[in-house]
């Protein structure tokens, strides 16, 4: 008599579905969700300000974190607001999971776009450095985005 693996194969398969199922549901409740602080008191005040100079800035240059600092508690309150930040947890990015990690990384993806000069493999390598990220994620952030046509 031999074994037939189909019948468990296709229960693993179903439970993949639906675990992954909820991963997409997640997903999309934080895209509906993004960054909607900035669009009232204390943060949206500090966008109108500082989008459009921001917009001139080189991403990590000098310029650009003095600009951050001057934009003060209406950024660090975008920061406790929003999960997708590295800033929101004690810890930084080890304190994220798995879904901050990818609704960051399209942040990242959509911010550079913001910039007169902005590269996303750039912007990675810059944020390895900044947030202490290991390589081994900053090459995972880069395989994705390659993987998703954001960076070639």
């Amino acid at each position: 008599m031999s074994y037939d693996s189909k019948p468990e194969t296709k229960k693993h398969i179903r439970q993949v579905r639906k675990l992954l199922g909820k991963i997409v549901y997640n997903v999309k409740r934080r895209a509906d969700l993004h960054d909607s602080s900035k669009l009232a008191s204390p943060e949206v005040e500090m966008y109108d300000e500082f989008t459009p100079k921001l917009r001139a800035l080189t991403y990590g240059s000098d310029e650009y974190k003095q600009c951050l600092q001057v934009m003060g508690s209406a950024l660090q309150h975008h920061y406790q607001c929003n999960s997708h930040h590295p800033e929101h947890f004690r810890d930084g990015i080890d304190g994220m999971s798995l879904l901050d990690l990818i609704e960051m990384l399209a942040d990242w993806a959509a911010a550079v776009q913001r910039h007169d000069d902005g590269n996303l493999t750039t912007s990675i390598s810059i944020n390895k450095k900044r947030f202490g990220m290991s390589g081994q994620l900053a090459k995972i952030f880069v395989n994705t985005a390659m993987e998703m046509g954001w960076i070639k």
